[in-house]
């Protein structure tokens, strides 16, 4: 396997942000040790995190004036990536279940430049030290990965993940539109679909607070099954594609 050299100056990393004041300065301190060019996209926080976003030179944040969804954060770092014309897009969450300190091993295979978009995977590989995921958001993850390995021939073992590295000019093929905790399934149906390259990479398993909420009627796992279904279907309908009801079977 060839390694290309690659400019960490062409590579954007993208956090986005929604009342994490709790760890939104530790995050933005770790993340510099590893790259320069980094994205906050504010969603519509009511909490300290826009002082703590004004207080940094060393971040470049985008704000939504009202919460407008994860899905919709990542379509604008997707956007902005482009738009700056970077080579790469890093994506991370901020409430420390993504470790700064695996950004080395996504810039390690940037430079295999075998793959567009590079995945973590929480389920690649288990360490003793790993957390152990809600039942629910652990059966619901591996549902929607089975759904996705069988309609459109991925291979992938978390769908889920949201630590990722995604080529730009990869991506700018694609047509994102779901703004929601939904997006993922829009994402790989896309991905597949346009044949892009797709290679996962171990990332540590980490539930700092199994509690945490998805807001409104998702906190109940089976109105966010129904719902993920739902976006999975639509999504397969705009790329062309018709799957028999009983994938959906338990």
């Amino acid at each position: 396997m060839g390694v290309t050299k690659i400019n960490e100056n062409k590579v954007l990393l993208a956090i986005p942000v929604y009342n994490e004041e709790k760890h939104l300065d530790a995050v933005l301190d770790e993340v510099g040790k590893y790259l320069n060019n980094v994205l906050v996209i504010d969603d519509g926080s009511t909490d300290q995190s826009k002082l703590i976003l004004a207080r940094r030179s060393d971040v470049c944040v985008v704000s939504h004036k009202t919460n407008c969804g994860y899905g919709r954060s990542l379509i604008h770092a997707f956007h902005q990536a482009a738009d700056c014309d970077f080579d790469w897009l890093i994506t991370m969450d901020c409430d420390l279940q993504h470790e700064p300190s695996q950004i080395p091993h996504f810039l390690t295979a940037i430079a295999a430049d075998d793959a567009d978009i590079i995945s973590g995977s929480r389920y690649l590989q288990t360490d003793q030290n790993d957390s152990s995921p809600p039942p629910e958001r652990r059966r619901i993850n591996q549902m929607v990965t089975q759904w996705i390995n069988h309609t459109v021939g991925l291979h992938l073992t978390d769908s889920f993940c949201g630590f990722k590295a995604c080529r730009v000019d990869s991506i700018q093929k694609l047509k994102l539109t779901e703004p929601g905790y939904a997006f993922p399934l829009q994402f790989w149906i896309q991905v597949a679909r346009h044949k892009l390259r797709v290679r996962e990479i171990p990332v540590r398993l980490i539930y700092h607070d199994p509690t945490r909420y998805f807001g409104g009627d998702l906190d109940d796992p089976e109105t966010r099954r129904q719902h993920y279904q739902e976006v999975f279907q639509t999504a397969l309908q705009e790329a062309g594609l018709d799957i028999s009801e009983t994938i959906f079977s338990e």
